[in-house]
């Protein structure tokens, strides 16, 4: 095992960590950081690594919310489905989320399985990255600006209606088709724009990370195969371990940040950042 492919993946490990919770696109920064960091692998290990090395990160949401997302247990259970029997053991509550996190997933699955071969050979480049960046950097800052004295009208997972985690998704079909958009800026956006608060915002797009992620890990495995050779899979499972542990850290920073801040200071990243990717490919490389 070269240790120099060890290192490498350890550090993707920590941009994946980080990116990925982070509205400022872990796709996009895993594209960037490949042109000064390349896997000594084939190209189809390194298309299904950028993918994959995401479940990581979703394992920590898994982890630290796994209460609010077990929907079977009678502890602490403020809303079961009836007071006796298996229902007893039902968080209606959490089955609804579960119910509103299906729906938000329902445009990016279908457009996912239809253009992911289209998508992968014709948008995931560096170009695309800048601009989703900076797009979306710019909407950032102005839907803080007019958001700033609104009063979020669902400030709660249980206050999301069917319409709005509809939006919320269709919100995420943006980042499922342009690379360097961000999933989790996409749907915080959407859900500002709708009266949703940040708090709320960031929680759902936390839950909805959980089974989009699994299913475009699943999608990327199939098409790659298990013929994994030892040094490949070494490297995927560090890079994953690494990004879930640095994820329990950046979820934890990121609730505790927007209880207190809006997200202008991601928007202004995003755009210095697109600035700067612009300049180096049309420039420096």
């Amino acid at each position: 095992m070269d240790w120099i492919e060890l290192l490498k993946a350890i550090v993707l490990g920590i941009v994946e960590g980080i990116t990925e919770w982070l509205p400022v696109s872990s796709t996009g920064h895993m594209i960037l950081v490949d042109e000064f960091l390349q896997l000594n692998v084939s190209d189809e290990f390194k298309e299904m690594f950028e993918v994959v090395i995401q479940l990581g990160a979703i394992m920590a949401v898994v982890v630290l919310y796994f209460w609010k997302l077990w929907p079977f247990s009678k502890k602490n259970n403020s809303n079961p489905l009836s007071t006796e029997g298996f229902g007893a053991y039902v968080n209606k509550d959490i089955c609804s989320m579960w119910l509103k996190v299906i729906v938000a997933c329902i445009p990016a699955a279908v457009v996912g399985l239809a253009l992911d071969d289209w998508i992968n050979e014709h948008l995931y480049n560096p170009w695309t990255v800048a601009i989703a960046l900076i797009v979306f950097g710019v909407a950032f800052i102005i839907i803080e600006r007019w958001n700033k004295d609104k009063t979020p009208k669902m400030n709660t997972i249980n206050d999301l209606t069917y319409k709005a985690a509809l939006i919320i998704g269709l919100f995420q079909l943006i980042a499922a088709v342009f690379p360097g958009t961000s999933r989790s800026g996409a749907t915080i956006v959407g859900a500002l724009l709708i009266g949703v608060s940040r708090v709320a915002a960031a929680e759902f797009t936390f839950y909805l990370a959980v089974p989009v992620m699994f299913g475009a890990s699943l999608l990327k495995l199939v098409k790659f195969g298990l013929h994994f050779t030892a040094p490949e899979l070494v490297i995927l499972l560090v890079a994953m371990l690494v990004a879930f542990g640095v994820s329990l850290f950046v979820i934890k920073f990121l609730m505790s940040y927007i209880k207190k801040h809006d997200f202008t200071v991601f928007g202004w990243y995003r755009i210095i950042l697109g600035v700067l990717v612009i300049a180096y490919f049309t420039f420096a490389r």
